[in-house]
């Protein structure tokens, strides 16, 4: 009976959920088993013949889960009752399933192979969101809107400037993927210890065999496990991935407020309710929703940083954990992704309302541009910056604006005219290098 709001199909996506399903998670164990033996054959160890009969019945076609749960009630223990299912419908080639290998010889290279799938899968997701900021930041490239530093009106920036930090961001992520693949997707042929001693003399052939077979990395030395570190470290990058998307998701919330409406999540106006009570709502659910998973895959990375620590060559403490982490983290992950690219997809922009909301300090907002004509004149920079700080919030204070205490001002006014007043005061006229960034992030 489905309880967890992953089993119930409230969220993930059907692409990622196969990769961690039960009868997924068996077929790369036997995956594994198989490789194994033909490996072993590879080197001498066992007939060809009997490897083939093992790798063509490593299979749920054959290997049913029900079968291994079967046996797994009676001897409490889940990678021996695979092996003696596989055994069994192996027939007489079943002695040489599992030769010389440990339990986590199976485990941790299918854990590679699960999460080589997972990965590949975010990277792409990753990629397309790229793309998407992209068409996003050459879209409003020129659309004019206030930046905000600690929720106050700093200076002006443009949409599309905002959505090239954004694509940096998601960028170094992808960088980030790529980078760890070579420790995370690794997996061993080992032995209860690490030393391959029941592997035979052709034991580092052999792993090197397995690993080829099945496309991933050897890891370089294990004990009984491949260590902790290299899955504590995707994690981290999982938590750091659904720590951007939120402050993405977060940004959009904030700009949707009515009293700000700037950005907007896409609302099904003809079906979507958003309350149960007031009518009018327009809730930005989806960003919040963002939010709130985000927060559950972040607080993933502590178990899987304690999983590093281990009893001497092996304990069972990562075992239990893993089977919530590796899933968790990946669904709810890919899952974000594919929210967010809904969300950018489809955000309602409102320029207007952003033009709107830049006047709403009467030009006080400029002040930057006007200290930096004035030491242009040859002011002193903190002088400048202390009369302007009295003259804005006399501004504020009087309802005045901007440009017209400027003018009422004897030390200003003597410096810069009117005209010279109104071109530092437009924001169209202090955007930097805006422009050439968004350019630069377009071409990545």
């Amino acid at each position: 009976m489905p309880i967890l709001p992953i089993d119930t199909g409230r969220y993930g996506t059907s692409e990622m959920l196969m990769v961690f399903n039960e009868k997924s998670r068996l077929q790369r164990l036997l995956d594994v088993e198989a490789s194994l033996a033909l490996a072993h054959a590879e080197v001498g160890n066992i007939p060809m013949v009997d490897a083939k009969k093992i790798a063509r019945m490593a299979s749920t076609d054959y290997v049913k889960t029900s079968r291994v749960k079967e046996i797994e009630k009676e001897i409490k223990h889940d990678i021996a009752s695979l092996v003696r299912v596989l055994a069994d419908v192996s027939g007489s080639s079943g002695a040489y399933v599992h030769l010389g290998a440990t339990s986590y010889d199976i485990v941790d290279t299918a854990n590679a192979l699960q999460l080589k799938e997972a990965v590949n899968i975010i990277e792409k997701k990753l990629a397309n969101l790229k793309i998407l900021l992209q068409k996003k930041s050459l879209k409003y490239k020129k659309t004019l809107m206030m930046g905000r530093t600690h929720g106050q009106h700093a200076l002006p920036i443009t949409l599309g400037f905002k959505f090239a930090v954004w694509g940096y961001e998601i960028d170094r992520h992808i960088d980030r993927l790529n980078n760890c693949r070579i420790r995370v997707l690794a997996g061993k042929m080992s032995g209860a210890v690490g030393t391959q001693a029941g592997l035979g003399k052709h034991a580092e052939r052999l792993q090197e065999l397995v690993m080829k077979k099945l496309g991933i990395f050897a890891a370089r030395i294990s004990t009984q496990i491949v260590q902790r570190d290299r899955y504590s470290e995707l994690i981290f990058i999982l938590g750091i991935i659904a720590a951007s998307l939120e402050n993405f998701a977060t940004e959009i919330r904030e700009l949707q407020r009515p009293e700000i409406g700037e950005l907007f999540e896409a609302f099904e106006e003809k079906k979507q309710v958003g309350s149960s009570t007031m009518p009018h709502k327009r809730n930005p659910e989806t960003c919040e929703r963002i939010c709130g998973l985000s927060r559950i895959i972040r607080s993933l990375s502590i178990p899987s940083i304690e999983n590093i620590v281990t009893w001497h060559e092996r304990d069972l403490t990562q075992s239990s954990t893993e089977r919530f982490i590796f899933p968790e983290a990946c669904i709810l992950v890919d899952y974000l992704l594919y929210l967010m690219i809904k969300v950018i997809n489809n955000l309602k922009v409102d320029p207007k309302r952003m033009l709107k909301n830049m006047d709403y300090t009467q030009g006080r907002n400029m002040s930057e541009a006007i200290m930096i004509k004035l030491t242009k004149k040859g002011v002193d920079r903190q002088k400048a910056h202390e009369s302007l700080r009295k003259l804005a919030i006399q501004s504020e204070i009087e309802k005045k604006s901007f440009k017209e205490i400027l003018l009422e001002d004897e030390f200003v006014s003597s410096l810069l005219n009117e005209n010279e007043i109104d071109e530092a005061l437009d924001p169209n006229n202090y955007l930097g290098t805006t422009f050439e960034q968004i350019e630069k992030f377009l071409k990545i």
